[in-house]
């Protein structure tokens, strides 16, 4: 990307400038009363100054073979944290200063430590540690995003290939189908006390914490109550972590799927770390998924590394936004490019928390004739931060870009209008940032605040559509698209979050052509159909009349992201998508009824898909300048293809334009309409396509548009002719005469007739 140092260096400058507004209560349910007001922001965290962080503690390596022997078991076990304890603020970022602590708040820690523990790590090493020095922490090492990779994963013994080390993944995910190749954690062949797993980090890392979960499993009830921590710099010579004179025995979890942190006493140096399961549920089996904490040891000689290190070189905000955080970046978004961007909300939560988004644009706040309206959308689930982040990362890069003069995002945001919601389910995202990124487990804050899942919440139109279609009511009765919401639905007593019914609002009001929304979870863009035809089936490839032009979407994102389709990367859970190339039609991948791509596709124009950014749905603050750079050019590339396809102006004879006109496309199935002023877009791959345009009162109008493979739209306009009968009723109407009914006119005839002769 081509930027001029001197906007990127202003846009940093105008940030710093602000002064800090931080949250008070990061869990305040209802909005600011003052919410409209201008309000400062920064870039630094508001976590505190901290002192120097102790020295780590690198125990000496044992003469003889330290992994086999277990010294006095003590009588209670080290106590963990777990992610109901205490909420977790974002760690430090390297470039900003540390400053003071706020009293009473949780640093970077994902759970709070014991005074007990506190108290053992002091007596251990006879030097108490520093509050704040114990509060620090480091970030995951990767075992949940990939970055720990399968041939860095080793174990004692499993019982299964797919119950082997390389599963023994925080949060991985086993699905319906448990099988040999993708169960829901790492398991023991055998249940005694000489298994273990462990973890290569390939180079000396200042390892800090353990993170466990038990097995992910729908039948079964497994996971580890407690365990040793051991270390190494060769694997083979073992050191135990200790309490006082004996090994310390860390508190695992109660049950299998919320995590649970265990902070090392010290920190301990090596390239090794080894999990030795001490105890376990009664009825079950030794299995785990976990996470270590670890930073790993700079290493300038080791060109391995260096190699695969990650930079970016956006001046951007890497790091994770609370509601009112991620306000307050809008706005001074907004005030260093206040011409081509603007702030609104589409409604509230069910918290009263705003839904905001931004729109971007040459001419903000207007619909411009001819101009292709584009949409993202984010957070449906709030724990997949991911996408949320990535938005925020968006609009900063474009305005950034623009003021540089980058030609590509200039000419994108003077030819389309670009709307971005960050957050669509707010509520969700404050329990999820409560927990912190690795605490959260797989669901906490999935759901709206009244238990909503909003990406299945909109109204089931596949049944109204395909019902018709089997009764051969289409398009006679049932148009195929524009598809009318149900009664039903639209009543007060219906479940629907209020979050949904504002973006059914939003996609009605604005005439969207393209948009996505992003979730987390996996790597793999998915189109529609979402759900399934056939009756009892819970996955089939259910394709839309469009299937050819969604495919070709759900590609151009694919195959610019750095790893949908490498070929060469492992599978986030179970699913394998590189046979369609980072693609999926979502029906073939699990059947969603009510999904908000089949509602766009049926109740809109817009050709809406579903884009996942990420294994980890919560990824580590330290992760968003890799994350960004795997997703920057897909996300620019999928806007552009709003582009691609036919568009034009359905006029009058007078030269005025026709709304809700219907474009239809010989061969597909599917129509669009004209917006309030006339004009269209329609989507369409390269090929030459019979078009034709008709409205009610008008004569219908056929020609031939041809699609090239250059960028842009072909231009294709239509002048519609007002039929006999419409001439005959605007004269009519002219002179305030109603037409004549015949029929009306015979009955009123016969029934004077029949008075005459009774």
């Amino acid at each position: 990307m081509a930027r001029r140092g001197a906007a990127a260096l202003v846009l940093a400058l105008a940030l710093l400038a602000v002064a800090p507004a931080r949250v008070g209560a990061r869990g305040a349910a209802v909005e600011d009363p003052n919410d409209d007001i201008q309000e400062t922001w920064s870039l630094e965290p508001s976590y505190a100054r901290r002192e120097p962080e102790p020295e780590p503690f690198s125990p000496p390596l044992p003469a003889g073979p330290g992994a086999g022997e277990r010294g006095p078991r003590p009588p209670q076990p080290r106590p963990p944290k777990k992610a109901t304890t205490k909420p977790k603020k974002a760690p430090k970022r390297e470039k900003l200063a540390p400053q003071t602590p706020r009293p009473g708040k949780n640093i970077n820690r994902k759970g709070m430590r014991t005074k007990s523990s506190e108290k053992a790590a002091s007596d251990d090493h006879g030097v108490p540690l520093a509050r704040d020095a114990v509060r620090e922490g480091c970030p995951p090492l990767g075992l949940e995003t990939l970055k720990i990779t399968d041939f860095q994963l080793h174990a004692s013994t499993s019982k299964r290939y797919g119950l082997g080390a390389h599963r023994g993944r925080l949060n991985i995910q086993a699905g319906i189908n448990e099988n040999d190749f993708y169960d829901g954690a790492w398991c023991a062949g055998r249940n005694d006390l000489h298994q273990w797993i462990e973890v290569d980090a390939r180079r000396l890392t200042k390892f800090t914490g353990v993170i466990t979960q038990g097995r992910n499993s729908l039948w079964l009830s497994d996971w580890v109550t407690s365990y040793k921590v051991m270390v190494s710099n060769d694997s083979h010579t073992w050191v135990t972590v200790k309490n006082g004179s004996g090994d310390m025995i860390f508190e695992g979890n109660s049950e299998k799927e919320i995590p649970v942190l265990n902070e090392l006493p010290v920190p301990m140096v090596a390239r090794y770390i080894r999990i030795n399961p001490q105890s376990w549920f009664d009825n079950g089996s030794i299995c785990m998924r976990m996470e270590i904490l670890g930073c790993p040891l700079p290493d300038p000689n080791n060109y391995y590394h260096r190699r695969n290190e990650m930079t970016t070189t956006d001046d951007l905000d890497f790091k994770h936004h609370n509601h009112k955080e991620m306000r307050q970046l809008m706005k001074v978004v907004n005030e260093m490019c206040p011409n081509i961007t603007r702030i609104y909300n589409i409604g509230k939560s069910h918290q009263g928390l705003k839904l905001y988004a931004v729109e971007i644009s040459d001419h903000p706040g207007e619909h411009e004739v001819g101009e292709p309206e584009f949409h993202y959308i984010a957070g449906a689930h709030g724990n997949e931060v991911l996408g949320r982040e990535l938005m925020l990362l968006l609009m900063q890069f474009l305005c950034q870009e623009y003021l540089a003069g980058n030609l590509r995002i200039v000419r994108l945001v003077e030819e389309t209008r670009i709307h971005i919601l960050p957050s669509l389910n707010p509520d969700g995202y404050e329990k999820a940032y409560e927990g912190g990124s690795e605490l959260g487990g797989w669901s906490l804050g999935r759901w709206t605040h009244d238990g909503i899942d909003i990406n299945n919440n909109f109204p089931d139109l596949n049944t109204l559509l395909w019902e018709a279609e089997d009764r051969q009511n289409i398009p006679r009765k049932v148009p195929n698209h524009y598809i009318a919401i149900p009664e039903w639905f639209l009543s007060e007593n219906a479940t629907v979050a209020v979050e949904t019914r504002a973006v059914i609002a939003w996609m009605e009001k604005i005439p969207f052509v393209l948009g996505g929304n992003l979730q987390g979870g996996e790597l793999v863009v998915a189109y529609p159909y979402d759900m399934v035809r056939s009756l009892w089936k819970t996955q089939e490839h259910t394709p839309t009349p469009d299937d050819h032009v969604f495919r070709w979407l759900a590609y151009s994102y694919a195959s610019t992201h750095r790893l949908m389709t490498d070929a060469r990367r492992r599978v986030c859970h179970t699913e394998d998508f590189q046979k369609e190339d980072g693609t999926v039609n979502g029906a073939s991948w699990h059947t969603v009824a009510g999904s908000l791509n089949d509602f766009s596709y049926l109740h809109t124009n817009c050709f809406e898909l579903s884009i996942y950014v990420g294994c980890d749905k919560y990824p580590h603050e330290s992760e968003l300048p890799e994350e960004w750079e795997n997703n920057r050019e897909s996300l620019i590339v999928f806007m552009e293809q709003v582009h691609r396809g036919i568009k034009g102006l359905v006029r009058d004879s007078h030269g005025k334009g026709i709304p809700n006109a219907v474009i239809s496309v010989e061969g597909v199935n599917h129509d669009i309409r004209t917006a309030s002023d006339g004009d269209y877009w329609r989507l369409l791959n390269p090929g030459e396509y019979v078009v034709t345009a008709k409205a009610e009162g008008f004569t219908s109008s056929t020609k031939n548009c041809m699609v090239g493979y250059d960028m842009g739209a072909t231009q294709c306009d239509f002048t519609l002719s007002k039929t006999n009968l419409a001439r005959i009723r605007e004269i009519m109407e002219k002179f305030r005469k109603q037409p004549v009914s015949l029929p009306a006119r015979r009955l009123k005839l016969q029934g004077r007739k029949r008075r005459q002769r009774g």
